[in-house]
């Protein structure tokens, strides 16, 4: 369970150049300066170059990291592991953790981005197959002009004009796409080293965003969750509180392929959305128009089993607009804190389908229109629409639009929610 204490510490700034692609949206790369560092005493996942390892071997008998960070696996039971993962080109060192459950099924994140890395479950034939596009190399993620696995915050999406107001103050962010901001960048959640916890089945991540971190007032004390269940299931629990009213709006930027990451394209695997509306866009800056669409009668109709590909490049404007579908879409039966099935998906090859459940009222689906010969993991190149994304949020640019769902948190509101992943056979 996700129990882990939330772990305070005081951020701090190195300067550095590093140059993150906006490739998601076809757009060119940008520059970005700033790397998040820990204090040394804090960095629960983190090791300094040239300093000794922390795991359960040096730590006195009955340490925390001997009882936390290295759970054994017993009688077939739920277990967590650390490895060192690869070095920053800031010389600290990423570990990463193996969160397997009694079926052998296992996920692996990283508190560099509190990113997943690999997500393994059974095909049809037991064989464990990586079902999420990702990297082997940590320098890799330094980039990641594609989002492989990361957590987005404070806000995922655009926000129009790259500006909001809240409360009458009028707060300014970086414009990196187009004339709007996109996933709060550059620099956002996905670049920062969060701390981490360890508890029986989970790994929970944890910073401090401080006041004005990317133009979002308040100090936002932030824990994101990974727990990995007997069932296949990769809940993702996301939590914390500011101490001014700003906005919240996280998502987990995961591209699936369930034939397995490098398998190629996944136009032939089907996909169902229970959303009966999406948010349209005018343009190919992606901001809606403020209006809900009835997706019956159109390309965007996911109410049934269709293949990815089928209506991908069908001659209709909002499909223009993105090169395939990148779009919002408003689910159905959506009531604040209550979890429930929003999509599902499935490969007749591998016979690995995926079931997402989520609280919050809307979902992305980004068909990789715009991964361009990414090296990836095992020696792979990944291409367009080698993975899709389901990412759930609120309405892209629902801060500035009053009839979307708000994405603002009052100061001192804890801000919850949780998306699942469950993996089974469908035969």
């Amino acid at each position: 369970m996700c129990d882990a204490p939330f772990i305070i510490f005081e951020p701090t700034l190195t300067l550095r150049d590093s140059y993150i692609a906006g490739r998601m949206s076809g757009l060119s790369s940008w520059k970005a300066e700033g790397l998040l560092r820990t204090p040394t005493w804090l960095r629960l996942g983190v090791k300094k170059k040239g300093t000794a390892s922390r795991d359960a071997r040096e730590e006195p008998q009955g340490s925390f990291f001997t009882k936390r960070n290295n759970k054994k696996k017993e009688n077939g039971s739920m277990s967590v592991s650390e490895r060192k993962f690869g070095t920053l080109s800031t010389g600290e060192e990423i570990s990463i953790y193996h969160i397997e459950n009694k079926n052998g099924a296992y996920a692996e994140v990283i508190p560099y981005g509190a990113i997943l890395v690999k997500l393994c479950v059974p095909d049809k034939t037991g064989k464990l197959t990586d079902v999420v596009l990702g990297y082997d190399d940590v320098k890799q993620y330094e980039v990641n002009g594609c989002f492989f696995g990361a957590t987005i915050g404070r806000n995922g999406n655009r926000i129009a004009n790259a500006k909001f107001t809240i409360n009458g103050k009028e707060y300014q962010l970086a414009v990196n796409e187009n004339a709007n901001n996109l996933h709060s960048g550059p620099n956002g959640f996905e670049k920062k080293i969060w701390a981490a916890e360890v508890t029986d089945n989970a790994v929970a991540f944890s910073r401090v965003s401080p006041d004005g971190e990317n133009g979002f007032p308040g100090e936002f004390k932030v824990t994101v969750c990974y727990e990995f269940t007997d069932d296949n299931e990769l809940k993702i629990h996301y939590s914390g509180v500011c101490d001014q009213d700003t906005v919240a709006n996280l998502t987990n930027h995961s591209y699936f392929n369930l034939n397995g990451e490098g398998s190629g394209s996944v136009e032939g695997q089907f996909l169902k959305i229970n959303a009966a509306s999406f948010t349209p866009v005018p343009d190919s800056a992606s901001i809606p128009t403020g209006e809900y669409a009835d997706v019956k009668g159109t390309p965007m109709d996911f109410t049934k089993f269709k293949a990815i590909g089928k209506d991908i490049n069908a001659d209709f404007d909002q499909l223009i607009f993105t090169g395939g579908f990148d779009h919002n879409y408003v689910t159905d039966n959506y009531v604040p804190g209550q979890v429930r099935p929003i999509a599902e998906a499935y490969s007749g090859t591998s016979g690995i389908a995926m079931e997402v459940s989520s609280d919050l009222p809307c979902v992305q689906f980004y068909a990789g229109n715009f991964v361009v010969n990414e090296q990836g993991k095992n020696g792979h190149v990944y291409t367009k629409r080698h993975g899709f994304c389901l990412e759930t949020q609120t309405e892209p640019n629902s801060v500035n639009q009053e009839g979307f769902h708000s994405p603002v948190i009052k100061a001192g509101e804890q801000y919850q929610t949780t998306t699942g992943y469950r993996f089974f056979v469908k035969e």
